[in-house]
């Protein structure tokens, strides 16, 4: 080794400069960032799905009255009134909500307030024995037909269509005949739709029939029976969808 290998090397200009080792503990200038824990991390992943499904929930659809297809949304009032007698309120508020998201296209948000307005106001009518105890519905029905009516091609005067639901409901109970309460379920369709015509008032009557089946079979009632009552309210709705579709071709070829 020679003798001066550990002098500053003045031939290269500046004495060189010795590194310093780098320190791994913060600066006292700059204090080190904290850490997010892993329980805040989840509490924040949690927070943002919630938002996400809240958002997805409640976040508005244009739903349409007339978009239905006439034999699911048999299948699916068949189910209901199976659901009714039988008091599964549950699987009635699912058929409720299938029809309102699926076969109208409401949000998710309003689909379930529907259906929940809509099994309630069945629940409430079931037990009563009088007029009176009958209109306890009403309120529910009222609170069915104002989000209902949101979907609407034309103004719907909310509180008198409930109360023609309503009146159907009880003359049915009260036996009048098929007819009868066939005008006032065509009633609640042009009430809703905006349309009064041979199509709406056959809706009535085939959905008025598909009930008076169901009731003369009562107890005795079989699967092969829930099939064809299936069958009329396919044809009732169909009735139906040819009104409005109609209704709607009516008011285009009219606009200028």
């Amino acid at each position: 080794m020679k003798p001066d290998a550990w002098l500053p090397r003045i031939c290269d200009g500046e004495p060189q400069k010795q590194e310093r080792p780098v320190s791994k503990e913060p600066s006292k200038d700059r204090p080190a960032r904290p850490q997010i824990s892993r329980g805040r991390q989840i509490f924040g992943l949690v927070l943002s799905i919630v938002a996400l499904a809240a958002a997805y929930f409640s976040y508005p659809r244009h739903a349409d009255l007339t978009a239905f297809d006439a034999a699911e949304m048999a299948r699916l009032e068949s189910s209901m009134w199976r659901d009714y007698y039988e008091k599964r309120y549950a699987a009635l508020f699912g058929d409720l909500y299938s029809v309102s998201r699926n076969q109208y296209g409401f949000s998710p948000l309003d689909s379930v307030e529907l259906a929940v307005t809509a099994a309630r106001a069945a629940k409430t009518f079931q037990p009563s024995t009088s007029r009176t105890e009958a209109e306890e519905a009403l309120p529910l029905l009222t609170s069915y037909f104002s989000i209902l009516a949101q979907a609407a091609k034309k103004p719907v005067e909310v509180e008198d269509v409930a109360r023609t639901e309503l009146a159907w409901w009880q003359a049915r109970r009260e036996g009048v005949p098929t007819e009868q309460y066939a005008r006032i379920i065509a009633r609640v369709a042009t009430m809703v739709y905006g349309v009064d015509d041979e199509d709406v008032r056959r809706f009535g009557e085939q959905r008025a029939q598909a009930m008076a089946y169901r009731d003369a079979r009562g107890a005795d009632i079989t699967e092969a029976d829930w099939a064809r009552i299936t069958g009329q309210l396919e044809v009732a709705y169909r009735s139906l969808k040819r009104a409005a579709e109609n209704a709607l071709a009516k008011a285009s070829q009219a606009q200028p």
